[in-house]
């Protein structure tokens, strides 16, 4: 896996990546930092991809299980240290999880495999940081 960030130039702290996939991703700063706010800031999208990574697990382990599943939403809810490096600390997972007949044990055991077993993301950032996860089914 590859990607490539470069700085976009001298008036500001934007970036652009480029995925080794083929995509394009922009980043910024704060405007105390030097940036404009256009794009999400560098430690908003860790908290992105592994909100995409533990999404993706639950729902390909609930359709493995033959699970109708029919959406699945997560949010992610960080608290990050006051002091340089400001590392995450606490990370809270809240999972939204819709279908039919959806098992409540099927849904925490996806989310629990995903915390514990599949989720590279989530499983590194839990070497610094308190993980937690909660989840509710919505009939649907």
């Amino acid at each position: 896996m590859e990607v490539t960030v470069s700085w976009n130039g001298p008036t500001g702290m934007s970036f652009r990546a480029q995925t080794g996939s083929g995509h394009m991703v922009s980043m910024d700063g704060a405007p105390e930092g030097g940036g404009h706010n256009l794009a999400p800031r560098p430690m908003e999208m860790v908290l992105l991809g592994t909100g995409g990574c533990t999404a993706y697990d639950v729902v390909l382990i609930l359709k493995r299980g033959r699970e109708d599943v029919r959406g699945c939403d997560v949010s992610l809810k960080a608290e990050r240290a006051e002091t340089d490096p400001k590392v995450f600390t606490k990370i809270h997972f809240h999972f939204i999880v819709t279908g039919k007949n959806l098992k409540p044990g099927a849904v925490e055991r996806a989310v629990s495999l995903s915390h514990d077993k599949y989720c590279s993301a989530s499983i590194m950032l839990a070497k610094m940081a308190e993980i937690t996860h909660s989840f509710e089914i919505i009939e649907g």
